[in-house]
């Protein structure tokens, strides 16, 4: 579900943790083994299971350079798809 934000500017949207998380695991996991934290896949995977607060850290990186693409159904125009900043919201909602 798409909710409005009110704190957020017109570049940002709001994306829950628990979808950021699927969406940047791949990133997320290369971060880890790259700091150290995690010696294998494996390891790195059980640490975002365990929503260390690392994870959230390299997540909030790892964000800043990839926007993400919401689409507004029906897409009927360019319009109707639009790259947003995503920023790390609580709830399921996005905003």
């Amino acid at each position: 579900v798409i909710v409005v934000g009110p704190l957020l500017s017109l570049h940002q949207c709001g994306l829950p943790r628990e979808i950021a998380i699927e969406l940047f695991q791949t990133f997320v996991i290369r971060g880890l083994i790259r700091q150290d934290v995690a010696s294998n896949t494996g390891i790195a995977k059980s640490k975002i299971r365990e929503k260390e607060p690392i994870v959230w850290e390299i997540l909030q990186e790892v964000m800043q350079g990839h926007p993400v693409l919401l689409n507004r159904a029906p897409t009927l125009h360019r319009l109707g798809i639009q790259a947003f900043q995503p920023i790390l919201v609580e709830g399921r909602a996005i905003c």
